[in-house]
């Protein structure tokens, strides 16, 4: 284990591939390599980048990978693909797209997929930002297909959140009004040279001067871009308002960026406690047997699943209904 952090630390390429790799497959024992890389955590920026497909989010990132680059800083690129693990297809366009920055030493970029396991898509990606955040990456690239509940709990990963939108989404637009617009930091209106493009900016521009959640944390206003990403158009100006938002958490002392790191902090432990209890709870269900009894029980006729899952929870928290 030792070995293994110490080359995570020194930025071991395929180190760092490994252990993320058995972060996705839940393979025993990588829990303690995590431990011994939190303390070298919190120095990354990280940036979550989420929307519906087709919105140009790949492209976005590599874009904005390359800007960096030439600033100066080091880049980490995780793509959860919530598309089935066998297809692939996800995976493989994130890596055509982002191909011109598979040779640079400081980039990194890995795809994750998820499998339906419980809670898997945010425990995974947290743990992987943080396996980047300890090889020293000055910023770390959360890109998310959909704007489900899922991605929601991704981007509260993140620092800067960036809601990505394209002309001509109306639907998508009302269920960015239903649910995730409350955790966009910054709405980037891509494909703007599509008809259609300053009636998006404005319907988005409604719904937040009408006013949410954000809005009673502080003053920050979320800022409503354009770009034409493929022509790399937008794309500073969108870092630039990466770059205002990060000041905006670290102002009257970083008020705001701590008030997000313990609600990131509570909300991790929290899914940890709960993926934990789960884990532990039906390894003694199986090893006892009564997890095997509850199945031939329910195909027998005897009970029913409701009442056989009420039993077998209630059962080893010592308590009878």
């Amino acid at each position: 284990m030792a070995s293994a952090v110490e080359k995570v630390l020194a930025g071991d390429v395929r180190t760092v591939a490994r252990l993320i790799r058995d972060i996705d497959d839940r393979v025993p024992g990588v829990r303690e390599t995590l431990k011994a890389l939190y303390p070298h955590t919190g120095h990354a920026y990280v940036v979550g980048i989420t929307g519906a497909p087709g919105v140009g989010k790949s492209t976005i990132v590599d874009q904005m990978v390359a800007h960096l680059r030439k600033a100066g800083k080091t880049v980490g690129v995780l793509a959860v693909d919530p598309t089935s693990p066998f297809t692939g297809g996800a995976i493989l366009g994130d890596r055509i797209r982002m191909q011109r920055h598979s040779l640079d030493e400081g980039v990194f970029i890995r795809s994750l997929a998820t499998r339906g396991h419980f809670g898997g898509l945010t425990q995974s990606t947290r743990s992987a930002i943080d396996v980047l955040d300890a090889m020293g990456k000055d910023y770390i690239l959360v890109e998310t297909v959909g704007v489900g509940q899922d991605e929601v709990d991704v981007v509260k990963s993140a620092h800067t959140t960036i809601i990505v939108v394209i002309p001509g989404m109306g639907d998508d637009i009302q269920a960015i009004k239903a649910g995730i617009l409350e955790v966009g930091d910054i709405f980037l209106v891509n494909k703007a040279d599509r008809d259609g493009a300053d009636k998006t900016v404005n319907e988005l521009r409604q719904m937040i001067d009408m006013g949410h959640q954000k809005h009673k944390e502080g003053k920050w206003k979320p800022p409503i871009l354009k770009a034409e990403a493929v022509f790399d158009r937008g794309v500073a100006e969108l870092l630039e308002a990466i770059e205002n938002h990060r000041a905006y958490l670290m102002e009257s002392k970083g008020q705001q960026h701590l008030l997000r790191r313990a609600r990131r902090v509570r909300e991790e432990l929290a899914e940890m406690v709960k993926n934990r209890l789960v884990q532990e709870v039906l390894d003694q269900m199986v090893e006892s047997g009564d997890f095997e009894r509850a199945v031939e029980a329910i195909l027998a006729g005897e009970t029913d699943p409701y009442t056989a899952s009420d039993h077998l929870v209630l059962s080893k928290l010592g308590r009878r209904r």
